[in-house]
């Protein structure tokens, strides 16, 4: 029986998945995730098998963008143990301890620290998390809390700022001006906009509910993890006195800089292209490894001179910050590859593009759909940036290029590209903002699943209001109200059911 290109193709993630969660054993189930989709793809032949999950887990190793990717992880890591052992990072939350007073400030300095960082998910999810640590910590915010504000703020906000490796990435899988198209679906990627706004929302508010709950009550008891840290035997023990503030304000600004002017150097911007042009045909994956590698030449120069750190010092942290990493290199690796056999091998974006082509849905409820597709094959797969791959060029064959829809329908992709990405196990992103929180990877899936659940479901009814409508203010005001009485609603029944507990 051949399942190539059909809906068995979606099988061995959805096994991860269920896996990951049920044992929270994030390693075993991915691995049992790849070795079915092998034994599908080899037709049940064991010795095939094994040569075709370690031939397709080379093939993902020797592509360009990720080596790139893990390069970076690797020069993050060590620009972060570099800041961390000068006491830069005690520095700052020594200062942002004397400032921020409550939880509330410290939930949105975090957030908005990471609006900040819009130029890619995975430096920002990194740079926030180490950054905002301490101050979480001292805050008794769960580090599950943490994860949940980084991830929140990585892709939702990449999608969704016209400087970004996201934007560049969408424009390259449309046609003519890809970068006029993308700023079009801005104001109706409702996704992006409702997590935001929840997360403004919870900042304020301090509001919880669902397995979110529980780990934030064993926060203020001093548990930060929810369990076992398995981070402790990384952490830095040794911290310079003479850190100081700017030696972790001035690396992170020189890595945002850098990664910028690095990422227009990749797309040309030197060469005479505009910048707007530079940035969408730049090569993001070696803009964050020069940025990164700039970085820490930098930092040796601002550390060594003034005798923050020794030369020992400075030499024990590149491979301490390497092994801060070998966790979220491990998962990536194992996610690619099971990425590799849902895309390559098994041709799942096939079946997709076969049963969405061939459909006949009305052309008003077309977003929403289009919407829950997304969702769901960015959840199997793992990826957004492949969903976008997929069906952005079925969207643009379906629809006229003057057409509103079509705008409405290109954003309905990408927020339910976003969407499947910000709930999966085996998202990179996802990964990153476990690895930037030192959290536990099932418990920030499980504590922030309710949480995008609840937004995805007012997306999905404001994205049938805006198939109707084509209108980006009713629309959003739909998706506005929707949150809003939904979460009262929620805050309602948690007090009547601690009402009832206490009686």
């Amino acid at each position: 029986m051949d399942f190539v290109g059909t809906v068995w193709a979606l099988l061995p993630p959805i096994i991860a998945i269920a896996l990951a969660l049920m044992t929270k054993e994030v390693y075993l189930s991915l691995f049992v995730g790849i070795l079915t989709g092998s034994l599908l793809y080899t037709g049940f032949r064991p010795i095939e098998t094994v040569g075709t999950i370690f031939s397709v887990m080379m093939e993902k190793l020797g592509d360009p963008w990720n080596i790139g990717i893990l390069i970076f992880l690797v020069f993050l890591g060590m620009i972060v143990a570099l800041m961390t052992r000068a006491g830069g990072s005690a520095a700052y939350g020594k200062w942002a301890n004397s400032k921020i007073k409550t939880k509330s400030g410290a939930l949105l300095s975090t957030f908005g620290l990471g609006a900040m960082i819009f130029v890619d998910d995975y430096f920002n999810c990194l740079t926030v998390g180490n950054v905002m640590r301490p101050v979480t910590d001292r805050q008794r915010i769960s580090r599950a809390k943490l994860a949940y504000i980084i991830d929140s703020t990585a892709a939702p906000i990449c999608i969704i700022a016209p400087i970004s490796s996201w934007a560049a990435a969408v424009t390259g899988y449309t046609q003519g001006d890809g970068f006029s198209l993308f700023l079009q679906t801005i104001p109706f990627n409702l996704y992006a906009w409702l997590t935001i706004l929840m997360v403004v929302y919870l900042g304020i508010t301090g509001f919880d509910y669902g397995p979110m709950k529980k780990f934030e009550e064993q926060a203020k008891d001093g548990d930060l993890f929810g369990g076992k840290n398995e981070y402790e035997n990384v952490r830095q023990d040794i911290i310079s006195p003479k850190g100081k503030v700017i030696d972790l304000v001035l690396p992170v600004l020189f890595l945002i800089i850098s990664c910028i002017v690095c990422m227009i150097y990749t797309g040309g911007f030197f060469e005479g292209e505009t910048f707007i042009n530079a940035f969408a045909n730049c090569n993001a994956s070696m803009g964050l490894v020069l940025g990164s590698f700039f970085t820490l030449i930098f930092v040796f120069l601002l550390y060594l001179p003034r005798k923050v750190i020794s030369f020992q010092d400075f030499a024990e942290c590149i491979p301490q910050g390497f092994k801060m990493m070998v966790s979220a290199i491990l998962i990536l690796v194992l996610a690619w590859t099971l990425g590799g056999f849902c895309s390559t091998k098994l041709e799942a974006g096939a079946f997709v593009y076969e049963a969405l082509h061939g459909s006949s849905v009305a052309g008003a409820i077309f977003p929403a759909i289009l919407f829950l597709i997304g969702t769901g094959l960015a959840f199997a797969t793992g990826t957004s940036w492949g969903t976008f791959g997929i069906l952005i060029p079925i969207v643009i064959e379906v629809f006229p290029p003057d057409a509103n829809l079509l705008v409405i329908s290109i954003a309905a992709v990408l927020a339910g590209s976003v969407c499947g990405d910000h709930i999966s196990p085996i998202s990179d992103t996802t990964i990153m903002a476990s690895a930037g929180a030192q959290c536990n990877h099932v418990n920030h899936v499980t504590t922030q699943l309710p949480y995008a659940l609840t937004v995805a479901g007012c997306c999905f009814v404001s994205y049938i209001v805006a198939g109707i409508t084509e209108n980006v203010i009713l629309t959003l005001l739909c998706g506005v109200t929707l949150l809003f009485l939904v979460l009262t609603l929620l805050r309602r029944f948690n007090a009547q059911k601690r009402s009832e507990t206490r009686a």
